[in-house]
């Protein structure tokens, strides 16, 4: 099942804590629909880049998991050439390259790293909203990265099947999607997996023209740049 809103664009404003709770009326209208479908997610899925969107779904649930009003698994997907929840440092970094915001703690590949070109813009962000790491550093989230080529093999799959072209950062959501109810399937365990499709792709078909030309690349990130950005982390003093 999949839950369709337009993402909060990008960077920075997608990691502030204001942002993420205006953006819960995903997850609170995704809970009354999937009452009204007399069911409730196994799994949640949802593409990570600041956050935003990811938390606007996954926070309404986590709360009733906490409350101990049901059980679920969160999977947070991002690509691999900016893995920021699964190849990160959990450390205070700046929110922005122009280092002009407040330190957060988050989790971050460093302010200084400069992510591949891929074409899921939307998730080319170095660091991941504090609260959503937050959730990371607890366990209460998985985190899986995706190849590009993957994720568009999977919107593709999701295009003929419904009509829909997803954007590239969406692709990422229904890549993980497919692979968990692949793996449902294998193990012959049905789970209802709810996942955001938190945009469309209409203005990225040059990338699709791109994907079905085999001109796409499989970008990945540079391990030396990384560590350089993550050497250059600001110094907190331990209070």
């Amino acid at each position: 099942m999949a839950a369709q809103r337009d993402d909060t664009k990008y960077s920075l404003g997608s990691v502030l804590n204001h942002v993420m709770t205006h953006q819960t009326v995903i997850g609170l209208e995704a809970i009354e629909q999937m009452e009204m479908a007399g069911d409730a997610p196994d799994v949640l899925v949802g593409c990570t880049g600041g956050g935003s969107n990811f938390a606007g779904l996954v926070f309404p649930f986590l709360g009733r998991k906490l409350r101990g009003e049901g059980d679920l698994r969160v999977i947070a997907a991002e690509p691999t050439a900016c893995p920021t929840l699964t190849r990160d440092a959990y450390a205070y970094d700046f929110g922005d390259t122009a280092h002009l915001t407040p330190l957060v703690k988050m989790k971050t590949l460093g302010s200084t790293f400069m992510p591949a070109g891929i074409h899921a813009g939307g998730l080319r962000y170095h660091g991941m909203a504090p609260l959503v790491s937050h959730l990371a550093d607890l366990g209460l989230i998985e985190a899986r990265a995706f190849a590009q080529r993957d994720c568009f093999a999977a919107g593709v799959e999701f295009a003929r099947a419904e009509g829909i072209v997803p954007a590239p950062e969406s692709n990422h959501a229904i890549r993980a999607a497919i692979d968990e109810a692949l793996a449902c399937k294998e193990a012959g365990t049905p789970k209802t997996i709810l996942f955001n499709l938190s945009g469309h792709g209409h203005f990225d078909m040059q990338a699709y023209t791109d994907y079905f030309a085999g001109k796409l690349t499989g970008f990945e990130y540079d391990e030396a740049s990384l560590r350089q950005s993550i050497d250059a982390l600001p110094e907190v003093a331990a209070e």
